[in-house]
């Protein structure tokens, strides 16, 4: 029997989605190729913005009018909170919130077995599953170590979708990255929803920078370990340090800041201030002066006017950050803010955002034109840039790289380059 998976959100969403699909791929199932008509369809669905919601009840939408009368499992934090919307869409037979993804194989292998549909809500495993993905064509995986945040940021409804704080014990990452190589994988990135918060649920309590420092003295043969998003106020100066020696931990933080101005960050709910978050960025520069550092940024939070905005383009424009992934606030039903004062329109969002981004992409290009001339260590990907039909890869710090006059026998094999130009915020160069 055939299985389609469609999966919108974050990449712990990629994670499990990857996970449930190999699982069933053990008791006998087949992943359908696009196109191609599936025995059973899921949606793996976001809640994270009102958007997301709609873009999830689409999903659900296009499947059922593509495929009338095939079975449609939906789960993920859209499922979680709103299963009663869910289950008025012809053609769905079960939703399962987060808390059930670890059943769900041996659920949807009886559901297809018996032709019995049933709705689950409310009950399930508290520790999570582990997860992994070959999203990035087998060379990079990624492994769900944490799951659940208890911050509860005004805008974010993901606390009340995901749960409290959960993490994977020390042994059963270590077992799960061993066997990420053994399939090949060179590069792990470590996820969670709340990364940063990492073995504080744990007996014996433990943290973040504590697996860093066993995963060092235990992996052997594992050439990358990457960090996700990580909190501002939980990148410690001994982190950054174990970073600097580490052999295999690349020079690469991603760091939610939201807005550049203090009282929008409070009205967020947001611990930190803006000479905290400038400080704590010229402090990993000054340590690890080529750390490609990406900043998640949001604009037209309610009360952001033109003063609060400028203030965010200026930091931006004053610290040194690699990348920006840019992010319209959206009014998002259940969460304090959206029940605020003083919306932002829609209009001036974009504006803001467009601005943002323009403002990204020579931060890009600034980045990469650092290293041109440099030798880079680069993990070469499976397939051509369609563009210009030359081998992609990435290198440690996380610059996306075009290589000129390799051929496919670098796939999945880390080489090193030497950077002769930059198109857009993209290295290219030819093979050391």
């Amino acid at each position: 029997m055939k299985v389609s998976i469609t999966t919108l959100g974050c990449k712990v969403n990629q994670c499990e989605s990857e996970e449930l699909m190999d699982r069933l791929a053990g008791m006998g199932f087949q992943q359908a190729r696009e196109g191609e008509k599936a025995d059973l369809y899921v949606v793996n669905t976001c809640t994270v913005t009102a958007k997301t919601d709609y873009q999830s009840r689409q999903a659900i939408r296009r499947a059922a009018k593509a495929h009338p009368g095939s079975p449609i499992v939906v789960t993920g934090c859209y499922a979680e909170v709103a299963s009663g919307e869910i289950s008025k869409i012809p053609g769905v037979v079960l939703i399962a919130g987060n808390r059930e993804k670890n059943g769900l194989p041996e659920i949807i292998s009886s559901i297809m077995v018996r032709e019995k549909w049933k709705s689950l809500s409310g009950a399930g495993p508290e520790e999570p599953e582990s997860a992994f993905s070959n999203v990035s064509r087998r060379t990079r995986a990624f492994l769900k170590i944490q799951d659940g945040c208890e911050s509860f940021c005004t805008y974010c409804i993901v606390p009340y979708a995901r749960g409290g704080y959960r993490s994977m014990d020390e042994n059963q990452i270590l077992h799960k990255i061993s066997s990420l190589e053994r399939r090949g994988f060179k590069e792990v990135v470590l996820s969670g929803i709340h990364l940063g918060m990492y073995g504080h649920d744990l007996t014996p309590r433990t943290d973040l920078l504590a697996l860093l420092r066993r995963l060092e003295k235990k992996l052997v043969h594992i050439e990358r370990i990457r960090l996700s998003s990580i909190e501002p106020a939980e990148i410690s100066d001994a982190m950054v340090a174990h970073m600097k020696d580490s052999r295999v931990l690349c020079h690469h933080l991603h760091v939610p800041l939201q807005s550049g101005d203090n009282r929008i960050l409070t009205l967020m709910k947001r611990y930190y201030n803006i000479d905290f978050f400038r400080k704590l960025i010229l402090k990993i520069v000054d340590s690890l002066p080529d750390a490609a550092i990406g900043l998640d940024v949001m604009v037209g939070f309610p009360g952001e006017g033109e003063s609060e905005f400028r203030n965010t383009v200026d930091l931006i424009s004053e610290i040194p950050v690699a990348y920006l992934h840019v992010f319209p606030y959206s009014q998002r039903p259940g969460t304090v803010a959206a029940l605020m004062p003083s919306q932002v329109p829609e209009k001036t969002k974009k504006e803001r955002a467009a601005v943002l981004r323009m403002l990204g992409k020579e931060k890009r290009k600034a980045f990469a034109q650092r290293f041109v001339g440099r030798k880079l260590s680069v993990l070469v990907e499976s397939k051509k840039d369609s563009t210009s039909g030359l081998m992609t890869g990435f290198s440690r710090n996380y610059i996306p790289v075009l290589i000129a006059g390799g051929g496919p026998s670098l796939c999945n094999r880390v080489v090193d380059i030497r950077a002769e130009r930059v198109s857009g915020g993209t290295l290219i160069g030819t093979v050391v």
